[in-house]
């Protein structure tokens, strides 16, 4: 199993200022910074550098040695377009530490070091390519742990996501929590196969009973005081589609489908990592969805924790059933909080693409802390309803609920509403249908897993708890 938990140099900030290069960022069109001796200033002239996005112009002291760097940020148009525009000069600065030599406002200066950071991810588990990599002097201003714990976190997501599932089972996951739970003193139990039956998880047990790789709900508690805040994670560790097989292409990057348990454990890792005075309690349903003998049907009517019963109309549409045993369990302790994560639904990518999962909740107070929390850490999300007048899609007459209407509309929805039914002692509840991969590099985000919702959910709880 992948070395997780290595948080890597490149993704701190450099411990001192002293030997440190300065960059300086110029904005295309924008005069050269006035500090440049007239010889830099001619060099870069002579270059032809005009700041345009991405453009690097290294500097030479009168000796010719590397003096600082200028680079360009292109238009206000194109850095809402890159998200993290510094983070292209993290991967083209040579090995070294370097500063900041322009005050950027607060707010830009926090999300252009958390990128810069995050540029200094690399997945070596299986191929080694080291490549020493341009440090950052923390920036006057920013929070410095907490922009090294996001990063942390999202280095955690990452490598989760990207380890294959033949080194990334259910079991492996549970190893994962472990390991995160050791690390912030907090408790990690799990229920496991045939148990499952007993302690009243149906769901999790008939998707997760097809495969050798035994089925399971793994839950993480941590902190004493505080408002409670349950994190709920689909931990599918690879998904085949069940009976209804996924054909090839669709099968090709399953591996991902326990992105939501991955991000899951992101936000967990920053709660526990700054010390969020709540009581955190974390619930992942790891299966793998696998065809056998003894795989669930079309057509089978289950019955879940919450006692609504369910129609079977689609194998490969698993994850909200995994997800609702867990949210049932969590619901039960009425907490503060309940958000669950989830690479569930195709649809909400054909609706939003890759990049920008969205958001499900009834609570208004909620809804806009997501929204201001995923502007600010730079983790966008959008809102989408719980529509009633779709209700009626999810019910199929034979049973309480049907795990996959017909028809192919509204999927992402449907299947939110679907998740809903099993929250009902809960006040505040939010669903996330995330993608957590990031199909062509950019400047922070490597192409590979990727993390999202996790910074979008720290942010929320903040502003809702006052913490």
């Amino acid at each position: 199993m992948t070395d997780l938990f290595r948080f890597r140099s490149e993704m701190r900030f450099a411990d001192s200022a002293a030997a440190a290069l300065p960059l300086w960022t110029v904005a295309a069109g924008a005069d050269l910074p006035t500090a440049l001796s007239p010889a830099q200033r001619a060099f870069a002239a002579a270059q032809g550098f005009s700041g345009a996005t991405g453009s690097l112009c290294l500097l030479p002291d009168e000796t010719g040695a590397l003096a600082g760097a200028l680079f360009g940020m292109g238009t206000a148009q194109s850095r809402a377009r890159m998200r993290f525009s510094l983070a292209g000069a993290a991967a083209k600065l040579p090995a070294g530490a370097w500063r900041l030599a322009v005050d950027l406002p607060e707010a830009e200066c926090a999300r252009e070091a958390l990128g810069w950071l995050l540029e200094g991810y690399r997945f070596e588990t299986y191929a080694k390519n080291p490549v020493p990599g341009a440090r950052l002097v923390a920036p006057d201003g920013v929070e410095a742990r907490r922009l090294e714990v996001m990063a942390e976190a999202e280095a955690l997501a990452r490598d989760l996501v990207n380890t294959p599932a033949n080194d990334m089972g259910p079991e492996e996951l549970e190893a994962a929590v472990r390991a995160l739970g050791a690390i912030h003193g907090a408790e990690v139990s799990a229920i496991v196969g045939e148990d499952l039956l007993a302690e009243g998880y149906p769901l999790i047990h008939a998707v997760g009973r097809a495969s050798p790789r035994a089925p399971r709900l793994i839950e993480l508690r941590w902190g004493k005081e505080g408002p409670e805040v349950a994190l709920v994670g689909k931990g599918v560790c690879f998904d085949t589609g069940g009976l209804d097989l996924k054909p090839a292409a669709s099968m090709g990057l399953m591996k991902k489908d326990m992105g939501g348990a991955a991000n899951v454990l992101a936000c967990a890792h920053m709660i526990m990592a700054l010390g969020a005075p709540v009581r955190l309690r974390v619930l992942i349903p790891a299966v793998e969805n696998a065809v056998s003998g003894n795989a669930f049907r079309p057509q089978d009517i289950l019955i879940s924790r919450k006692g609504l019963s369910v129609e079977i109309n689609n194998t490969d549409a698993e994850g909200r059933l995994v997800l609702a045993d867990a949210l049932a369990a969590a619901d039960e302790e009425a907490p503060d909080l309940i958000v669950s994560m989830a690479t569930l639904t195709g649809a909400a990518r054909v609706a939003l693409g890759p990049d920008l999962p969205p958001f499900y909740t009834d609570d208004e107070d909620l809804a806009e802390a997501l929204a201001e929390a995923a502007e600010e850490g730079a983790d966008p999300l959008w809102r989408m309803p719980f529509w009633a007048p779709y209700e009626t899609m999810i019910e199929p007459g034979i049973a309480d609920l049907d795990n996959a209407p017909s028809g192919g509309m509204a999927g992402s929805i449907t299947a939110a509403l679907f998740l809903r039914r099993f929250v009902t002692e809960t006040d505040r509840f939010a669903h996330l249908d995330l993608y957590a991969w990031q199909q062509v590099a950019a400047p922070g985000r490597a192409k590979g897993a990727f993390g999202q919702g996790g910074r979008a959910v720290l942010g929320a709880l903040t502003k809702l708890f006052a913490l």
